[in-house]
Parts: structure tokens; C-alpha cells; sequence
């Protein structure tokens, strides 16, 4: 292929002129389980990207979290499994480093054959809730920071994760240094090559640390005023972590809760809005942590995130194991509340001057799906702002201590209370909620079959 062929789109022609000797382009998606899938292309074809896309079957979104299908609502075996077209997101199309023939990557997003974004992909789900905000003349600036475990790449004897040993001592993390600037300096070349990752993805990271637990940290992305944009950089962020991982001889996983003993991973997400003159419309203009500190348009925007934290459990915390992260008094929340400068409550507002007002959400694991966990809160704030919802007081002190008792903490009765919820049926589609809950029974119930060491040792010799 010619790299100055006009026939190419001319993103594709200018990266291929910078990096001629790229041979593979991987395209790539995020499927409902947050996976990434897709296909790696020669780069004679990567003009698929942008004309004609890049065919792949719809029911790939709808796959359970080890790849199966189960045919939930009949898409899949049903209904002959057809293919859709997936399509370059625009400046994603970037060079990759962490593999050793020379690779660019691009995101997909997809489209069915008469070019109406494909329903079922979590992406589009999230662009169909944005339109609302376009009504309102509002536009969401988001940033995503996420909480991740550095793992050794063998396991320990037993099967169970490890953490790795630290370079220069050769020793495993024991202990909870959290904000630890030696901790950060052990693992520098890892933290510094996914940084560099991210540049090259156009990914912009703000702040990297040690979190509260061996082993794990934190790295906050940067806010943009395009939430599309801002989930598809936490989906390529979470990418460049684990590959960057896996070529240093290492695993990185952002499993909710994936040592007992230890702090889970979570999903922040910082949000707030712009009104039609740019101005911050969470901003109330008083000082800090007074009631006059926040528009009534943030207070009505908290009040509809917390109505719907119920309801939304499902897809905040999608899986088993990440009911595991919600412990009292572990800076997880654990009650729908709110608060000023307070890592208890589900929705924090940070300290800061007005132009930076915003709240942080603060309930979802870190393996949950971004568009979706973004569209149900954006969701919940567009509600609590067309109806004027109250967000009451805020709390004070610990609001962790115990587990509120309208909060669903298991998968199955989750997903009922998510399929059962008119608000997120209405925004993000109750046939899309259906196929998402049919899904995430189907592989609970696939789950349930295995039989546990633990009920091994229990119940062998009654």
C-alpha cells in the first residue's frame, strides 16, 4: 500500500507516513464485561477503518466475561449471529510500543448496515444518553481515575495472585504505604512506560500513587469537555496498563476485589457541567463546603444520582466478586449520600474554587464497563436536573459505618433492582438493559455450577 495513496483517509496517511514500517493495525472495542476485543489487520487493510469498517458480529457485546455466548434475548445463535461495521473513532488511530513488531491501534465504534450506530454496543449507550444533555444546552466534562493491582506473573503456590517483588530489593509489598513516594519509585520504570503509552495514545494522565494496599495504585486521567472521549481514553488507558504490564513480565488486573485481606479497586469518576455561555453550572459561588458553595442545579444533579444508586448496582458492581469491595468502614461507600471532602459518601465534592466544582462518584469497581457506569450516572443527573430532585443534607463524619439497607449487595437481587428500574430503561434503553441483565444471569448461573475448593474443605467428610 502506498502511505500517500489519496484513497486513504487522510489520519491513516499521516500516521503511516510518520511510522512506515508499521505492519499490523489492531482494531479494538470494549465489549459489556469491559473486555477488549477485536482484530489484528495487516496494515494493506487498515483503510477498512474508515471505509467500508471492519465487520464483526454484533453479539460480541453481549458476551459473557470468559467469551461465551449465551444467546441472551435470542442475539447469537438465534438469530444466525449477523455481522456489523465497526469504524475508526477519530485520533485513536495511534502507534502502540509495547509489542515488538511495529503495530498502530485504533478503537472501533460500530454501525449496523443502513449506518445507524449499533444499539447493543455500551459506547453508543452512552451516546444516546449525552443527546439529552444537548437538549439542555449542558455539556458534561468528565475525567476518570481508576484504582489497579501489579501482579507478579506467576501465581503463588496455592494458584492465588501475588504481588511482585520490587526491583531494586527483591522483595513482595507487605504493607499498606498509602501516597508512598517509595512505592512509586520502586515501580517507576513500569509507572513511567504506561505513561508514555498513554501519550502516545493521546491518553493525558494526570497524577499517579501509591493507593491503600500493597501493591496497588491510582492513576487519574484528565477532565475533557466529551464525555465519549473521556470513557474511550479510560478504555484505552485500562489497554495500555495491562499490555504494558505483560511486556514488562508483570500482570496489572482491575478486578474489583481480588485479595480479601486488602482494599478493592474502584472507578472514580469526576464529573461536572458546562452551561451555554462555558461557565461551571455546578458552581454556586459561595465559599467551600457551604450549602451557597452549589448551584440548586447541583444539588438537583446529586439528588438524582442518589435516587437511582439502587437501581444501578448492576451495572456499577457487575460481577460477584465485586460485591466483595463494598466493606463498612473501608473507604468504599456503602449508603447513598454526599458530602463535602468526604471518602465515605458515594458522592464526594471535592475541595476547590467554583470554576472547578464537580462531584465524584465513587461507587463502581474498577472492572466495570465506563460508558455504562457514565451513562447511568450521567442518567441519573439528567433525572435529578429535569425534576428537580433534592439531594438533602450532606454527610458529616463517617457515612461508611454500616450498609444501607436499600443497597442491594448481591449480583442476582442487583440485577433485578437494575431491570426493574424505569429511570435507566428509559435512558439507556430497556431492551439494552434486558440483554444486559439476561447476560449477566446467564454467566452467574454458570458460576454457581463450579464447584469451590472452599466447599471442598467444608463440606467433603459431613
Amino acid at each position: 500500500m502506498k502511505h500517500s495513496d489519496p484513497q486513504h483517509a487522510p489520519e491513516l496517511t499521516t500516521l503511516l507516513t510518520a511510522h512506515p514500517n508499521a505492519r499490523y493495525v489492531d482494531a479494538f472495542y470494549s465489549d459489556l464485561c469491559g473486555i477488549v476485543r477485536g482484530k489484528r489487520l495487516p496494515v494493506a487493510q487498515a483503510d477498512k477503518l474508515f471505509r467500508g469498517g471492519v465487520a464483526s458480529p454484533g453479539s460480541v457485546f453481549l458476551l459473557s466475561v470468559t467469551g461465551d455466548s449465551h444467546d441472551p434475548l435470542g442475539m447469537g445463535f438465534s438469530d444466525g449471529d449477523p455481522d456489523q461495521l465497526g469504524f475508526a473513532v477519530p485520533g485513536t488511530l495511534q502507534p502502540v510500543p509495547w509489542v515488538e513488531e511495529p503495530t498502530v491501534q485504533a478503537m472501533l465504534t460500530f454501525r449496523d448496515s443502513e449506518g445507524i450506530p449499533f444499539y447493543y454496543e455500551p459506547r453508543n449507550v452512552l451516546r444516546r444518553v449525552l443527546e439529552r444533555f444537548a437538549e439542555l444546552d449542558l455539556t458534561p466534562v468528565v475525567a476518570f481515575e481508576l484504582e489497579f493491582y501489579l501482579l507478579d506473573n506467576a501465581p503463588a503456590p496455592d494458584g492465588s495472585p501475588q504481588l511482585p517483588p520490587a526491583p531494586s530489593s527483591g522483595r513482595r509489598p507487605t504493607s499498606t504505604q498509602v501516597y508512598g513516594l517509595n512505592e512509586i519509585d520502586e515501580f517507576a520504570a513500569f509507572l513511567n512506560a504506561v505513561d508514555t503509552a498513554c501519550q502516545q495514545q493521546h491518553v493525558s494522565c494526570q497524577a499517579g500513587s501509591s493507593e491503600y494496599a500493597p501493591g496497588q495504585f491510582e492513576i487519574n486521567l484528565h477532565h475533557k469537555p466529551d464525555a465519549l472521549g473521556a470513557a474511550d481514553d479510560c478504555v484505552i488507558f485500562k489497554r495500555a496498563v495491562q499490555c504494558v504490564a505483560r511486556r514488562d513480565g508483570y500482570r496489572a488486573t482491575f478486578m474489583a476485589k481480588p485479595f480479601q485481606q486488602h482494599s478493592g479497586s474502584g472507578l472514580h469518576v469526576h464529573i461536572s457541567l458546562l452551561d451555554r455561555r462555558g461557565e461551571n453550572a455546578f458552581d454556586g459561588g459561595g465559599t467551600f463546603a457551604s450549602e451557597a458553595s452549589i448551584s440548586p442545579t447541583l444539588r438537583h444533579a446529586l439528588g438524582g444520582v442518589l435516587q437511582i444508586m439502587p437501581e444501578a448496582m448492576g451495572l456499577w458492581a457487575p460481577n460477584v466478586n465485586a460485591y466483595r469491595r463494598f466493606v463498612p468502614m473501608s473507604y468504599v461507600p456503602v449508603t447513598p449520600s454526599w458530602g463535602f471532602e468526604n471518602r465515605s459518601v458515594a458522592l464526594r465534592i471535592p475541595i476547590g474554587d467554583g470554576t472547578a466544582r464537580r462531584m465524584e462518584f465513587r461507587v463502581a469497581g474498577a472492572d466495570a464497563n465506563p460508558y455504562l457506569v457514565l451513562a447511568s450516572v450521567l442518567a441519573g443527573i439528567h433525572q435529578g436536573i429535569t425534576t428537580k430532585l433534592d439531594c438533602g443534607p450532606p454527610a458529616s463524619g463517617n457515612a461508611g459505618a454500616e450498609v444501607h439497607p436499600d443497597l442491594p449487595m448481591r449480583l442476582r437481587s442487583a440485577l433485578e433492582r437494575l431491570q426493574a428500574s424505569r429511570t435507566l430503561s428509559e435512558y439507556l434503553g430497556a431492551t439494552y438493559l434486558d440483554a444486559f441483565c439476561a447476560c449477566k444471569l446467564r454467566e452467574l448461573e454458570a458460576l454457581e455450577q463450579h464447584i469451590s475448593p472452599t466447599e471442598y474443605d467444608w463440606y467433603l467428610l459431613t
